[in-house]
């Protein structure tokens, strides 16, 4: 094999091993895999047709990116998120979209508040008539969410702000945030008030009151998350 043959061959290996990681890390993502569970090599293996080796390179990436951790006698299984760890996160995130959303009032035209006002109100929607319905429900709101905080960071024309913001929002498992609104009614009434709250300022020009709202949403919105693991971290399995 010449060296190019060579090259070309670890190339085409590392891209399946990235690939592998990427679709271990959206079932992760979206609940299919849930926090906890263990990662058995033969089994994914067997479920993505490929070997095990490139199945365990896969599984380290996601090892060194603290999405899973390797128990003692168990192996890979899903991190459980530690509360402390979800409320540094948030306080981080917090700043982060509060200075997009003042960025935004600069920028923002009247079709972006109503493509706001239109995926808060889907995301209402949704979750009121997906209550019970599990997965899919949970997926249509998160959708729906992700459209309302991925615009006003995209509106606020800053790239590495942008980036930033979703960075941290790739750390922990999606499903869990919107299984904690299509389950829980009150908690889905004040997260689309709230959601309206950060468009009136936004409408009204006002960049203070935008970032204060955005910064209040976002903190208030990692405590009940890092209740939510608080609750279930004694409970689920951890060897």
């Amino acid at each position: 094999m010449t060296t190019e043959e060579l090259a070309a061959t670890r190339k085409t290996g590392a891209a399946l091993v990235d690939d592998l990681a990427e679709q271990i890390r959206n079932r992760i993502m979206t609940g299919e895999i849930p926090i906890g569970a263990q990662l058995r090599q033969a089994e994914l293996a067997s479920n993505f047709g490929v070997s095990r080796t490139p199945v365990r390179e896969a599984l380290r990436q996601l090892q060194t990116s603290g999405l899973i951790e390797v128990l003692p006698n168990k192996g890979a299984v899903v991190s459980v998120p530690a509360p402390w760890d979800v409320r540094e996160a948030y306080e981080v995130r917090a700043e982060l979209e509060a200075l997009a959303a003042a960025r935004a009032v600069r920028r923002i035209t009247r079709d972006q508040i109503d493509q706001l006002r239109t995926a808060n109100q889907e995301m209402y929607d949704l979750s009121v008539a997906g209550r019970g319905d599990g997965v899919p429900a949970q997926h249509d709101h998160r959708r729906s969410n992700d459209v309302f905080h991925t615009l006003i960071a995209s509106i606020s024309g800053n790239a590495r702000l942008s980036k930033a913001i979703n960075d941290i929002n790739e750390t922990f498992p999606r499903n869990v945030s919107a299984q904690l609104i299509v389950n829980d009614s009150r908690h889905r009434d004040e997260n689309f008030q709230e959601h309206e709250r950060i468009l009136e300022a936004l409408a009204d020009g006002d960049a203070q009151r935008a970032a204060d709202q955005m910064r209040e949403h976002v903190i208030k919105a990692g405590e009940q998350l890092a209740r939510w693991y608080e609750l279930r971290s004694s409970t689920v399995f951890r060897g």
